[in-house]
């Protein structure tokens, strides 16, 4: 996996849809989900920068599946493209949820 890209809420960025791979190297179809984090664009720096942290903590447990990834700050929230791996989103989003307990599953495709 890539690191795990944040935005700044100061730059324009290329829309979503064209920066996050929608394939992997073999070709497979990946899965995308999102994750909420209320409140967070809110909260002081050294909060942003330990839910950073364990954000790339449990994306180091799923390197085997997690593809892409990118933190919007301003939004609170944050995409993940995975590799086609059955319960997996759902695993990943427990694990962000165990760290970060105001993360929420907001979305999959």
């Amino acid at each position: 996996m890539s690191a795990l890209v944040v935005t700044s809420p100061f730059v324009p960025a290329e829309p979503l849809r064209k920066r996050a791979p929608a394939f992997d190297e073999h070709g497979q179809a990946l899965s995308d989900f999102m994750m909420l984090f209320p409140g967070l664009v809110k909260k002081p720096q050294h909060h942003i920068q330990a839910a950073i942290e364990h954000i790339q903590t449990v994306f180091a447990d799923y390197a085997h599946a997690v593809v892409f990834a990118e933190l919007n700050i301003k939004l609170n929230l944050l995409w993940i493209s995975v590799k086609p791996i059955p319960g997996i989103r759902f695993q990943i989003a427990e694990a962000l949820r165990a760290l970060i307990p105001e993360a929420r599953i907001v979305s999959h495709v």
